[in-house]
C-alpha cells in the first residue's frame, strides 16, 4: 500500500454519504473543528498532528485493513463483509441499521423462504454467502451494485440487504426472513497504529473527545433544591454518574444539588423528586461529560 510512512501524523478516514453528517455533528459537538479547501476530500480538523480524508465506507475499511489510513469511522457492516483486521474503538451508535434477508410475501411459506434452488442479490458477498451456507440453502449469488430492492421477483427470489426502517422493503412488498447482523457507524483502528506509542496517544485524546459526546447525549443535568431533612433520601433516589455535587443554600436549612442522571429516566425522576421534597428543578442538557 502506498505512502504508508508518515511518521507520527494520524492519518484519520471520515466517511462519504449518509453517515457523514452524523459523524460531522459529533466531532463539531466535542469541539473539533472541520474546514475545507478547494481539495474538498482533504479537510482539515482542528486538532494537531492529523491528517483527513473523506472515504466511501467500504474504502475506509479497506484502507484501515491495508494500513493506508490509522483510525476511521465506517459500518460495522462493511467490516464484517470485507472480514477486515480492524480494532474497534466506539460504537458511535449512529445510522443503526439491520443487515437481513427479506423476499416477496408471494413466495413464502409460513413466513420461511421455500426449499428450491433460489437467486438471491445483495451487494454483501460475503455474509450472504456464509448466510446462504449456514442455513444449508440451495442458492445461487448474485452481485448487486446498489437499489438491490429492485431485483424481486423477476431477478431474484430474495435479496440481502441492510435496512433501518424497514420502508423501502415494505414499499417493495418484501418481507425480512432473517437478520444476518447489526450495525451502526464504529469507529476503527488499523492494529499497527494502536502499537505506535505516539499514535496511541493521539488516539486516546481522540477516543476521550468523542466518547465524552456521546455520554453527555445519554445525559442531562439536574439541578435540585432539598430541605436538610430530606436530603439523604433524594440523594440515594438520583442514578448519577458518581455521586451528587452538594452546596448548602445561602441563608437556609437546605442545599442544593447537581447531578447528571440518564436522560431517558426523566419522566419517572422527576415526579419522584418532587415527592421526596425536591424544589427549583433545573434541566440542562451538557454538550460533554467526561468521567
Amino acid at each position: 500500500m502506498a505512502n504508508k510512512a508518515n511518521g507520527n501524523i494520524l492519518r484519520l478516514a471520515l466517511p462519504k454519504g449518509r453517515m457523514q453528517e452524523g459523524v460531522f455533528a459529533l466531532l463539531h459537538d466535542a469541539g473539533i473543528g472541520i474546514s475545507f479547501s478547494e481539495r474538498h476530500y482533504r479537510p482539515t480538523i482542528s486538532l494537531p498532528g492529523f491528517e483527513t480524508k473523506i472515504l466511501k465506507p467500504q474504502n475506509i475499511v479497506e484502507m484501515l485493513h491495508f494500513g493506508s489510513r490509522d483510525i476511521g469511522f465506517a459500518g460495522a457492516d462493511w467490516a464484517a463483509e470485507l472480514n477486515a483486521n480492524l480494532v474497534q474503538l466506539l460504537d458511535t451508535g449512529l445510522n443503526p441499521v439491520r443487515v437481513v434477508a427479506a423476499a416477496p410475501k408471494a413466495i413464502l411459506r409460513n413466513g420461511k423462504l421455500p426449499a428450491r434452488k433460489l437467486v438471491v442479490a445483495s451487494e454483501y458477498e460475503r455474509l450472504t454467502q456464509a448466510w446462504i451456507r449456514r442455513n444449508k440453502m440451495k442458492a445461487t449469488f448474485v452481485r448487486s451494485y446498489g437499489a438491490t430492492e429492485v431485483f424481486p421477483p423477476e431477478d431474484a427470489d430474495c435479496i440481502v440487504d441492510n435496512t433501518a426502517t424497514g420502508d423501502t422493503l415494505r414499499a417493495g412488498q418484501l418481507e425480512i426472513v432473517d437478520v444476518l447482523m447489526e450495525s451502526s457507524t464504529r469507529l476503527f483502528a488499523n492494529p499497527q497504529a494502536m502499537k505506535n506509542r505516539q499514535k496511541r496517544k493521539a488516539i486516546d485524546k481522540f477516543i476521550m473527545l468523542v466518547q465524552s459526546v456521546l455520554d453527555a447525549r445519554l445525559r442531562v443535568m439536574i439541578d435540585v433544591n432539598v430541605p436538610a431533612n430530606k436530603l439523604e433520601q433524594l440523594v440515594n433516589l438520583l442514578p448519577c454518574m458518581r455521586r451528587p455535587t452538594i452546596a448548602p443554600l445561602f441563608g437556609e436549612d437546605a442545599f442544593a444539588i447537581k447531578a447528571a442522571v440518564p436522560k431517558d429516566q426523566l419522566p419517572i425522576l422527576i415526579p419522584q423528586i418532587k415527592a421526596h421534597g425536591g424544589t427549583d428543578i433545573v434541566v440542562t442538557a451538557p454538550d460533554q461529560l467526561v468521567s
